[in-house]
């Protein structure tokens, strides 16, 4: 990926065709190349990582967004070809929370403080498992993280009150207290040197662990106990057995020391 943290007004024709040929076209030349080999063989899986800004665009990264919906406008039509075509390769898509990567540190940057992912941040061992679970699991889609959810469901039923909500908030939520520097190296055209490693500077602010993403990978599990618990309470109802007393506790047993015993 790579992404601007700037106005639109202030990002160049050259700026901009960069960062959208390479966070959307790579990922079209990517199940390309992907496609050449799982047609023939009829198998496979291709996830593609979305994130959730491909359903709610925010201001300052206009041209990462709009790659993002691009992506997922690109996944649907290319899914509903191979399903006309009979072909058994699985498209899912999975629509990532803010993470504590490194692009923060090496996304170009025209603003006068240094950029942050939107909170709650989560720690990319979580997108790791997330995309492993979507290979396997033949979702149309995985939503990681209560953020995530929150997001793309707040969009659907109230847009223009996000519009008005991130005109506000939106800029404040992505840029820290630092200081940005002027002659910080970006990778929007070329690699930033070194081995930046796999988390970025925000591990004492960063999440461990997603319930929600724990709940999506054992929804089976959880929608199975769900209706048993309730088939048992409707049987107990419908025998006109009281809770309570289907859970009291039993008598305790009589002393043989007590009289009469």
């Amino acid at each position: 990926m790579a992404t601007i943290f700037a106005w639109f007004h202030r990002i160049s024709p050259e700026e901009y065709r960069r960062a959208t040929e390479v966070t959307y076209l790579g990922f079209v030349y990517g199940t390309m190349a992907a496609l050449k080999r799982m047609r023939p063989r009829n198998r496979g899986t291709i996830v593609q990582v979305g994130s959730a800004l491909s359903y709610r665009a925010i201001p300052l990264q206009s041209a990462y967004c709009g790659a993002k919906f691009a992506i997922r406008g690109f996944t649907d039509s290319l899914r509903t070809e191979l399903m006309h075509d009979g072909v058994d390769v699985h498209v899912v898509m999975v629509q990532m929370p803010a993470l504590n990567t490194p692009q923060f540190n090496w996304a170009r940057n025209k603003m006068s403080r240094r950029p942050q992912p939107v909170p709650p941040i989560f720690q990319p061992e979580i997108a790791a498992d997330a995309i492993v679970y979507a290979a396997h699991s033949r979702r149309r889609e995985v939503w990681v993280g209560g953020s995530s959810v929150q997001a793309i469901l707040a969009n659907k039923i109230l847009p223009g009150l996000l519009d008005r909500y991130l005109a506000k908030k939106g800029y404040t939520g992505q840029l820290t207290d630092e200081p940005a520097d002027p002659e910080q190296s970006d990778n929007l055209f070329d690699p930033v040197s070194g081995d930046p490693d796999t988390h970025g500077r925000f591990d004492s602010r960063a999440a461990n662990y997603s319930l929600q993403l724990w709940a999506t990978e054992h929804r089976g599990a959880l929608i199975t106990g769900t209706f048993s618990v309730a088939a048992f309470v409707i049987t107990l109802i419908a025998r006109g057995k009281p809770l309570a007393r289907v859970y009291r506790m039993p008598a305790e047993p009589a002393r043989l020391d007590e009289p009469g015993h």
